[in-house]
């Protein structure tokens, strides 16, 4: 089902981007529509109180998760803040106001305490956290040596139905071609961005790259990686517990370079290490990017590369995979099975996932399948503002190059470089012109938008 571009305006602003919703094997385009609309098919129905545990690292996400819970679940909420977006709260009390007033929503503040609390209330029928796997844990099974205990007997102490996005390592697979130096300059940035946006502290921030061990220009690649993440403009690094966390990695990977202005961007290569476990284990939610390889070329490399991703990684948030439009049309329907092989719940295909994530008509989630006591990347989905019953996996897909070289090489896609890549120069004075286009549409506005774009 597509859902990217859904009109005239994101067809012209997003040129050359589109996404679309995969449903589970047998699930026919009459059922989706039948079953479409969620809670409101029955708006009469009151799905109780809903608690959301707030994410402290992404600002939208708070707001998101209330709407869904109120939209597509009938329930009023009380939104318990990360303490990190504590400053927030005045501001999310404005924004949200309406929501206040008429009584769904009650916006409160604490810490791990509270939200326990909060979450065994008996006036509490749902909970939905944002977070890690560790932190949903200690919700479900209690904190410490009883509450691993717990788990490991599936005798949860939370006794009422949960939901839940935590994040996983995204891995970003990059087929192996004859590129030129721009394209390999341009798609380091693209790499450099799904892991240093935010600082990197996002539960989708591609953590590592899989290469061709046979392919021609893996180091003429890797040297511009390296760079970009080098160059890439400084950034306080602001999430609680990263400098932990990049001390972790370090002392696993003592031989990491150290890049940025700060030195506090830690660059893995693991391609000559035959053991690369733990990266592939550990959200480090810190600016860390590994990389590893893999034999084969052609489809023989992304099949190894999925099957490996699927099998070792941690987490099925989402995953990247990158390839020229013409490796993609000789791959033919290999390609396709491949990517219908990667189990993942949004894939971006020369996008990054966190497309995905800023459409929020698109579902957003882990895949399918996940337990209270395998939990994994989360249970259920959030944004999906079509209230599609039970979606698979997001597709999202995007040029392989920015506007013009996209024309000259054959893709129909009028995108200039991205203005989330952090290399872009214009991205602060885009991300605003597009801010007051979203709060009133309207076509006079999007000239600015794009002068501003094609400075990037």
């Amino acid at each position: 089902m597509p859902i990217l571009p859904h009109d005239a305006h994101e067809a012209l602003l997003l040129n050359g981007f589109s996404a679309e919703v995969w449903m589970p094997p047998g699930v026919t385009e009459t059922t989706v529509r039948e079953r479409a609309g969620l809670g409101q098919l029955h708006p009469g129905d009151n799905g109780g109180v809903g608690l959301v545990l707030g994410a402290g690292n992404i600002t939208s996400i708070p707001p998101l998760d209330v709407l869904y819970e109120i939209v597509a679940n009938n329930r009023a909420v009380v939104l318990k803040l990360n303490p990190t977006l504590a400053p927030l709260m005045s501001v999310y009390a404005a924004a949200l106001a309406p929501l206040i007033t008429f009584g769904v929503l009650r916006i409160v503040q604490g810490g791990s305490a509270v939200g326990s609390y909060l979450a065994h209330h008996d006036g509490i029928s749902h909970v939905h956290i944002t977070g890690s796997s560790i932190t949903h844990d200690v919700v479900v099974f209690g904190p410490g040596a009883e509450g691993a205990r717990r788990k490991k007997a599936g005798t949860p102490l939370l006794a009422k139905p949960m939901t839940s996005e935590l994040g996983g390592v995204s891995p970003i697979i990059v087929v192996p071609g004859k590129w030129t130096k721009r394209d390999l300059r341009y798609q380091a940035e693209h790499v450099a961005t799904m892991r240093l946006h935010n600082g990197g502290y996002n539960c989708i921030a591609g953590q590592v790259v899989v290469v061709s061990a046979e392919w021609p220009q893996k180091q003429a690649f890797l040297a511009e990686l390296r760079s970009a993440i080098d160059r890439a403009p400084a950034r306080h690094a602001w999430y609680p517990g990263s400098q932990a966390r990049l001390a972790a990695a370090e002392k696993t990977y003592p031989t990491a370079e150290k890049l940025g202005v700060d030195g506090c961007r830690l660059f893995i290569d693991l391609t000559s290490s035959s053991d690369a476990s733990t990266i592939e284990h550990t959200e480090y939610f810190s600016p860390v990017l590994g990389i590893i390889e893999i034999t084969g070329s052609g489809q023989a490399f992304l099949d190894r590369a999925v099957e490996s991703v699927n099998r070792d990684f941690l987490g099925t948030l989402g995953a990247n995979v990158i390839v020229q439009p013409r490796d993609r049309k000789a791959l033919g329907r290999g390609f396709d099975e491949a990517i219908a092989n990667l189990k993942y719940g949004t894939i971006g295909i020369n996008a990054w996932t966190g497309l995905g994530f800023l459409t929020a008509a698109a579902p957003w989630g882990a895949f399918p399948g996940h337990t209270l006591n395998d939990v994994g990347s989360g249970i259920g989905v959030v944004h999906n503002a079509f209230l599609i019953d039970s979606p698979e996996r997001t597709v999202v897909t995007g040029p392989f190059r920015p506007f013009p070289r996209s024309f000259a090489h054959g893709e129909w896609a009028l995108f200039p470089k991205p203005p989330w890549f952090v290399t872009a120069r214009s991205a602060a004075r885009t991300g605003e012109l597009l801010s007051g286009y979203a709060s009133g549409p309207s076509w006079a506005k999007m000239p600015a938008v794009f002068v501003s774009a094609f400075r990037a």
